[in-house]
């Protein structure tokens, strides 16, 4: 066992991890008109690299978890670093459809692989105070990542090309793992052989796999069609099995006794509901051009305020949280996050009033994320026992992956049905898709608010007991 402290160079080295995936990974989607141009494809099959990145980080980020906490944390964040390096490339050299999703999948895998590792390095090396500040500032490389991405991606193919936003992603991984190297290992030292639990691996993927099928592809295959129901049925199988299986283990992937504590299961529950909300932006951004006439660097251009408001504000949910708890300042959070997204849904409103309100909207909804996010983040990893918090961390980080996953799947169909019945009711259509991401923001802050314990007020009636 070490005794090593983190330091600012080793949390800068996985802030550059998280960026990797969260702001790199996912500014993709303001290059996606020329990329389609350049490379003579589909709509369809660019959604689908668009979104598949998310789709296997979200299913495989449990299993790496698990992995990281036995073979260990450091050595699994820099594999990850390899594939991200490995992924952009295969992303920026292709001429086609299979080189751009083969790329996209390895970012993806990179992405689960690097953000439950570096978790688990925070909750082991970052004691006592410093534990809150390495959590706002990777956090800050999460959730500000994600709110610049549109920005940095519409800048990066104005200026260059889209292929840009992939080579970027190589020296930015370069200097990471050059940060990290050094970096004592921290795994599990039970004594005993670490054995991967390859049974709960498959049956998990494969459920998750299933399962993010039926919300991406009902609506184009069918919500009744054989496909949809086998898998659904797939899922409640698959799934069944692996609970079955797990409750067994000696060493199972998923230790099921994490969820016996109510402020996790809270902070997975809300965490994913939020994320729904971030979902929101692949409904605004195409509607703000297709149907308000903005170019994608001036849809761009509306997320600074977002951008700027979750900068400033991590840092004020982490000391809320030290002065009154995580709950106080998640569910301020998840409420304010509702409501800018409901100035956002107001599309009834004409250019210049809308873009007024979807600014102010998007500004608002960052200083909800940036209040959530640490104390959400401390809730979920920072009590946890460090031979759990891999495990700990890739649930908590696959109900971010999969939500906004699922958020975009939802919204998308919502939007969607609106305009099949009516293709003129655009406006229409981008409200209601909108609404989706509102509706979950308002059940996010219902579970903080039922789930999350009231710790600061159970200190102080011990302090007057004693």
């Amino acid at each position: 066992m070490t005794n090593y402290k983190g330091n600012d160079r080793l949390l800068f080295g996985m802030i550059l991890g998280v960026a990797t995936y969260w702001l790199f990974g996912s500014a993709i989607t303001a290059g996606v008109p020329p990329l389609t141009h350049d490379l003579g494809i589909s709509s369809s099959v660019v959604s689908t690299a668009v979104s598949i990145t998310a789709l296997i980080c979200g299913v495989s980020i449990v299993t790496a978890g698990g992995i990281a906490d036995k073979v260990g944390r450091v050595k699994i964040t820099q594999v990850g670093f390899i594939l991200s390096i490995i992924g952009s490339i295969f992303c920026a050299v292709a001429q086609g459809q299979a080189l751009l999703i083969i790329g996209r999948v390895i970012q993806g895998l990179s992405g689960a692989l690097i953000m439950p590792a570096t978790l688990a390095l925070i909750n082991a090396y970052y004691p006592g105070e410093a534990r809150p500040r390495a959590l706002s500032f990777w956090s800050l490389a999460s959730w500000g990542g994600s709110s610049v991405a549109n920005f940095f991606g519409g800048a990066v193919v104005s200026a260059l090309s889209w292929r840009w936003l992939f080579w970027l992603t190589v020296p930015v991984a370069l200097m990471g793992m050059f940060l990290i190297k050094g970096t004592p290992e921290s795994k599990i030292n039970s004594g005993e052989k670490q054995n991967i639990d390859y049974f709960g691996i498959t049956t998990l993927v494969l459920a998750l796999l299933s399962l993010n099928l039926v919300v991406t592809r009902g609506r184009q295959f069918g919500w009744t069609s054989p496909i949809i129901l086998s898998l659904i049925a797939a899922f409640v199988i698959l799934f069944a099995a692996f609970l079955f299986i797990e409750r067994r283990q000696k060493a199972p992937l998923v230790d099921l006794t994490l969820f016996s504590s109510r402020g996790y299961n809270a902070a997975v529950i809300s965490n994913f509901l939020l994320n729904m909300c971030a979902g929101c932006l692949f409904i605004l951004m195409p509607y703000v051009q297709t149907g308000r006439g903005l170019t994608s660097f001036q849809s761009g251009l509306l997320t600074i305020g977002y951008l700027v408001a979750i900068v400033s504000t991590i840092r004020v949910g982490e000391k809320v949280m030290l002065k009154t708890g995580a709950r106080l300042p998640m569910a301020i959070g998840t409420f304010i996050a509702a409501f800018g997204i409901l100035l956002m849904s107001l599309t009834f409103l004409p250019n210049s009033l809308y873009f007024a309100s979807t600014f102010v909207g998007l500004a608002i909804m960052g200083v909800g994320f940036g209040f959530y996010a640490t104390p959400s983040t401390n809730t979920a990893v920072g009590n946890v026992p460090q031979e759990k918090a891999g495990s700990a961390s890739g649930i908590y980080k696959m109900a971010s992956s999969l939500g906004g996953s699922f958020g975009v799947a939802i919204s998308g169909a919502v939007s969607t049905a609106i305009l099949m019945n009516n293709k003129s009711a655009q406006h229409l259509a981008a409200g209601w898709g909108l609404g989706v991401s509102v509706i979950a923001g308002t059940i996010s802050l219902i579970a903080v608010l039922m789930l999350v314990p009231n710790t600061k007020k159970k200190e102080n009636m011990k302090k007057k007991i004693a």
